[in-house]
């Protein structure tokens, strides 16, 4: 909300600077984003009349001219060169003179082509007042010539731009900015004097309210014979541009100006364009199936169901508190007016902007909520303006009126005060503020039942109200405390891991942390996942982000082509994030750990050889989250990864997620030189932990035995090392592979796989014999369950 200082202070002028003002309404929640001066320093420029024009006799370009100033009692015309196109005798229009410093120049008598100049006539844009200027700042006829234009054109003034939260709709008029600084600075604030214009004719529009909740409140009135052919007076045009908005023509200028001084948007239309005329009849309803409207920027829009229309009999003639039509605008020419000035409600403006791609000022002020109670005295400010520019004859208001938003008193008590502000507020304290912010209320042992005002949509409950008060009493008043809580040790249970201890592993083995939106590109969720109902955005930031992600490689595949375009050549990468899935009509939310290698198992160095990360290196790195647990390894396929090359990762029974290299397919797309080792892991499942369970330490030696057997090509040794543990023999200590040979001397389809096996016994020294019978004993199992032969 951008707003003149001298205008603001035409309601309520506190002893403030513009500084201190503009501190005062910071500190009271209003945020002032800017203060800007409305014109650049200059001095020794006045009001100017042009007496005379001649043709430059030594340039086409050039006029002389014989210039009116009256500067400092001196009647005596000056002459002045001048190069404006729109030069001409009887104009006023801005004068410096000799001596004079405008931003950027210093103006001084010369001679130009020969001819004696002294002084210059002004545009906009050497005054630093636009940016650009197609010629001389032409002034209203009446200008006092001789007066300095500084004064004249009001420029000892500010720009205030307020950053309102959006709660705060009440003030986006002058009035209720004024209201608010009124009540900071506790001073009185003097209110426009708005009478209802009494009716000169008896013509009225019949009005039908077919959306009753969407508008509960509708006033219009029938303006008759106006001339559009007079101009806008130079107060309002200034006010209305320093407030960001441009002259249209004096109807369209007074409805602008009304909604900046009380936040109520006005709309008027053309009579002659409504269908029938006074015949006809206007209706407030919900779009039409296939109708449509051209708006007044020029936009041909389509309107949906739920678009609520200002429409004669015939079509729609404005899109209800946010933006007229163009063939019912109000134009040149125009003579008849039909005024309207309504509540809406917030709920069926809110949204639109967004969904059209296009806001508007009626928008944004009807979607936070217009005082409904000034509705009627907006519509009676409106005609009076009008009425005093343009003329013309007014008829009575039409006024409908249906349920408006309830004003039910709110509790506030003086005990939850102290509670929450930590300030002792005493109720004559409490009275005076409630006053000044203008609230009625009734005080009954301690506690105060307040009736929101009809332009407070944002109060509904106590803490609402108590937050008016600090913003009254001021938070710089509020002394800082420390808290006092207790203070209780979080339990850490050892059966739990911590994501940060999860965390910690991984950065200890060379990983890096990276945060991907929850936001994913179809085509990842689809090929990457395998998932083919993602759960899809309604409003996506972009199409690349249109699906909820439900797993997090997209993001790491991302990641990685990132570090690569920015000759990174070692990658280890994780994540941990949310996943989520649509199961019909239901959701849920998974949380993940995934994690990406590229490139070498260690940086470059002289110690190791180099060597590319492989599948089993990513398994370490799993294995060291889940130590001291284990984890089971199947072959299993997953959309992602090598058909050949991808494993389902089991931790105690429980699918835990999966490891494997990327698909070559993915590899290829993506044009990567190496292979790529991913993993997800569930996170829930890794949390889980086994209580360590304490058990006798053997004094005695172990015994090693190995053994190699012979086994089909097709046995996985996970198979067979549950086979030997399911044994359950008290005195093996580890059963371990440590060689896996195919080769010469070994059968095509069969493989050797190498045992290391530690006997120890916790009460006794093993015996040789002991020791050959238990490893006699497993090598029987094997043979019987998986045909294996030992291995001479």
């Amino acid at each position: 909300m951008k707003f003149s200082e001298n205008w603001l202070r035409t309601f309520v002028n506190p002893p403030l600077s513009t500084r201190d003002l503009a501190h005062a309404l910071t500190m009271a929640g209003l945020e002032v984003e800017s203060v800007e001066p409305v014109a650049p320093a200059f001095h020794k420029v006045v009001v100017a009349e042009v007496l005379s024009v001649q043709k430059h006799p030594d340039a086409d370009h050039l006029q002389v001219c014989k210039v009116k100033t009256g500067a400092a009692g001196n009647d005596e015309p000056l002459q002045i060169v001048c190069g404006a196109a729109n030069v001409r005798a009887g104009i006023k229009v801005p004068c410096a003179l000799s001596g004079a410093q405008l931003p950027g120049m210093a103006i001084k008598q010369t001679r130009i082509r020969g001819v004696e100049s002294t002084g210059m006539l002004c545009s906009a844009k050497e005054l630093g007042l636009e940016d650009a200027s197609s010629g001389l700042l032409l002034l209203s006829p009446d200008a006092p010539v001789g007066t300095d234009f500084r004064a004249y054109y009001d420029l000892e003034d500010n720009l205030l731009t307020l950053k309102l939260t959006p709660n705060r709709g009440d003030c986006l008029g002058l009035s209720g900015i004024a209201r608010e600084v009124a009540a900071i600075t506790s001073q009185n604030r003097q209110s426009v004097e708005i009478k209802p214009v009494s009716a000169q004719i008896a013509e009225t529009l019949a009005i039908h309210v077919d959306a009753a909740t969407a508008c509960p409140l509708y006033c219009g009135r029938v303006v008759r014979g106006i001339s559009l052919d007079v101009a806008t007076p130079q107060w309002m045009v200034q006010r209305l541009e320093r407030s960001g908005l441009r002259a249209i023509n004096p109807v369209v200028d007074v409805t602008n100006y009304v909604m900046l001084e009380t936040g109520q948007p006005l709309h008027a239309f053309d009579l002659a364009r409504i269908q029938g005329g006074l015949a006809g009849s206007i209706h407030i309803r919900f779009a039409r199936p296939g109708e449509s409207i051209e708006l007044l920027n020029g936009e041909n829009l389509v309107l949906q169901p739920d678009m609520l229309v200002i429409a004669d009999d015939a079509k729609p003639l404005a899109l209800a508190g946010i933006m007229g039509g163009n063939e019912s605008g109000v134009t040149s020419g125009a003579v008849d007016l039909f005024l309207e000035s309504a509540f809406f409600s917030p709920g069926v403006i809110a949204g639109k902007s967004f969904s059209l791609g296009f806001s508007s000022d009626s928008a944004y002020r009807f979607e936070r909520g217009v005082d409904f109670g000034a509705t009627r005295a907006a519509m009676e400010r409106a005609t009076d303006l009008i009425l005093n520019i343009c003329g013309g004859r007014v008829g009575p208001v039409t006024e409908l009126r249906g349920s408006l938003p309830a004003r039910d008193p709110i509790r506030l008590g003086l005990e939850r005060v102290g509670r929450v502000l930590g300030v002792e507020l005493d109720e004559g304290r409490v009275a005076e503020l409630l006053h000044r912010l203008q609230f009625g209320f009734l005080n009954t042992d301690a506690v105060f039942y307040v009736t929101p005002p009809t332009y407070r949509f944002d109060l509904a409950i106590e803490e609402d109200l108590i937050e008016e008060l600090a913003r009254m009493y001021g938070y710089n008043r509020i002394a800082a405390t420390m808290p006092r809580a207790k203070l209780d040790i979080l339990s850490a249970p050892e059966t739990r891991r911590t994501r940060s201890r999860l965390r910690q592993i991984l950065v200890a083995r060379d990983y890096q942390e990276v945060i991907n939106y929850a936001f994913v590109e179809t085509s990842w969720e689809t090929e990457l996942a395998g998932n083919r109902t993602p759960i899809a955005l309604k409003n996506p930031l972009s199409n690349q982000l249109a699906v909820m992600r439900s797993s997090l490689l997209g993001g790491l595949i991302s990641n990685l082509q990132f570090n690569l375009n920015r000759k990174q050549s070692r990658i280890r990468l994780f994540e941990i994030g949310g996943c989520f899935q649509k199961d019909g009509q239901t959701y849920s939310q998974q949380e993940k750990l995934a994690g990406l290698c590229y490139g070498d198992v260690v940086e470059e160095q002289w110690g190791l050889p180099a060597r590319p990360v492989d599948f089993y290196d990513a398994k370490a790195d799993i294995e060291a989250l889940l130590w001291p647990g284990e984890l089971r390894v199947a072959a299993a396929r997953h959309p992602a990864l090598h058909p050949g090359k991808s494993a389902e990762i089991s931790i105690d029974g429980r699918i835990g997620g999966f490891l494997g290299e990327l698909h070559p397919r993915w590899q290829q797309k993506l044009g990567l030189a190496r292979s790529v080792v991913l993993f997800e892991l569930n996170v829930d499942v890794l949390l889980a932990r086994t209580l360590p369970q304490a058990s006798e330490i053997s004094k005695y030696p172990p015994i090693r035995r190995d053994i190699a057997v012979l086994v089909p090509k097709d046995v996985s040794v996970q198979a067979i090392l549950d086979s030997m543990r399911s044994e359950k023999l008290s005195i093996i200590s580890e059963i371990a592979l440590f060689d896996v040979y195919q080769g010469k001397g070994v059968e095509s389809d069969k493989k050797s796989l190498a045992f290391r096996m530690l006997l120890q016994d916790t009460e006794k020294t093993l015996t040789d014999a002991q020791a050959d019978q238990v490893v006699a004993k497993l090598i029987s199992v094997l043979e019987n369950r998986f045909g294996a032969r030992l291995r001479s």
